[in-house]
């Protein structure tokens, strides 16, 4: 198999519904040159780049922290407005997409049902189906690989900006898959994907140009830990936010490291991995300039680590210290609902961790592949099967 092409590294103006186009993009979307689609959007003869859109943590990435809005410029290179959709408005104006001729998405996604930038995708999609925009979508490898999922559909009454669709947590499809299945179930137009050639489907190849996708996401190990420590937004414990490893490192004040890894390492929940104690100081968010104690995850056979079960893991015995307790509400522009709960899609996380029970977060870290196969068996643009 050959050097593989993202959609970008793939797409010409004869793949383009016209030459007025608008981008959702961000600073990690670069081709095999490491050059940024808007860049390459902007060599390409008769292209006319007429408005720019940001997901969460802005266009360029300057949004270090978790939750923080940002606001729309004027681009200074190309001087063509840039537009925030993590802010007052989450979804484009019908004024933002008057005269284009489409919609052009190229985000670097992270595989978990969680991270925010596809749903930016999904209400762009919305906005586009409403003023008759066609949307193209460049393709990006999954860096979780597209085989294997981990927990159970997000459920009905539970959607956020963090989960909109019946999708598991780990879900095995990239982006342009998830914009095609989008569409089906929200009866919009099937967007055009620009498909990735030379893949195999296994996470990040050696020679892919990967730029961290968000300020906390540095490495792909951090998007292999993601789906299992991204719950840990959820509760009073540090995710590692503040430090070099977030997500592969995390802690409190009141927790015993030592203790909860010798609790956790050799059982199923550590499969493929092992705690090593820890301690550190974070710089900003929770307990900023404070000692926390805990632990980091050392992956040491991806085949078998299964993320979501390890952290399901660590927040069982991480609930055994009476100081550790669930966030309330708001999170995400959700104001009602619990944080862990629209996070893992349902209550059942919170009360089988409340209950201590072991034996229903190994049940609820299970995939079910053949539900899934049949959800996404319309709209699969790469081989596979799917296994948990």
């Amino acid at each position: 198999m050959g050097k593989m092409r993202t959609g970008l590294d793939r797409i010409r103006r004869e793949m383009l519904p016209g030459c007025r186009i608008g981008l959702l993009s961000h600073y990690a979307a670069v081709n095999s040159g490491y050059i940024s689609a808007l860049d390459v959007l902007a060599a390409i003869p008769e292209i006319d780049i007429q408005i720019l859109f940001g997901p969460q943590h802005g266009f360029r990435g300057e949004t270090q922290d978790n939750m923080i809005e940002w606001e729309g410029y004027i681009h200074p290179q190309y001087g063509i407005p840039v537009c925030s959709l993590y802010g007052r408005n989450r979804k484009p104006a019908p004024e933002m997409l008057g005269g284009l001729d489409c919609l052009v998405v190229d985000l670097q996604d992270v595989g978990t049902r969680y991270y925010t930038y596809i749903y930016t995708m999904a209400y762009c999609m919305r906005a586009c189906s409403s003023a008759r925009v066609p949307v193209v979508v460049l393709d990006r490898p999954n860096p979780l690989g597209i085989s294997i999922i981990e927990g159970m559909p997000l459920r009905k009454g539970y959607e956020s900006f963090v989960g909109l669709y019946p999708i598991p947590v780990r879900h095995g499809l990239t982006v342009g898959e998830l914009a095609l299945l989008f569409a089906r179930l929200d009866s919009l137009p099937r967007p055009e994907v620009i498909q990735m050639d030379g893949w195999d489907g296994e996470g990040i190849p050696d020679d892919y140009q990967w730029v961290y996708p968000s300020p906390n996401m540095p490495t792909e190990e951090t998007a292999l830990v993601y789906p299992g420590m991204c719950l840990l937004e959820a509760t009073n414990l540090s995710e590692g936010r503040g430090t070099t490893r977030p997500f592969s490192v995390f802690g409190a004040p009141w927790i015993d490291g030592v203790e909860l890894c010798s609790r956790l390492n050799g059982t199923i929940f550590l499969e493929g991995a092992v705690l090593r104690p820890h301690a550190f100081i974070p710089t900003f968010n929770k307990h900023a300039r404070e000692m926390c104690y805990g632990a980091e995850i050392h992956v040491l056979d991806r085949s078998k680590f299964r993320p979501l079960r390890t952290g399901l893991g660590i927040l069982l015995e991480s609930f055994r210290y009476s100081r550790t307790g669930w966030n309330d509400p708001p999170y995400e522009y959700e104001f009602r609902k619990m944080p862990v709960d629209i996070l893992s899609g349902g209550s059942q996380v919170r009360e089988a961790v409340n209950e201590s029970d072991a034996d229903k977060l190994i049940e609820l870290a299970c995939g079910d592949p053949a539900s899934h196969s049949g959800l996404t068996s319309d709209i699969l643009l790469y081989e596979r099967e799917f296994c948990s």
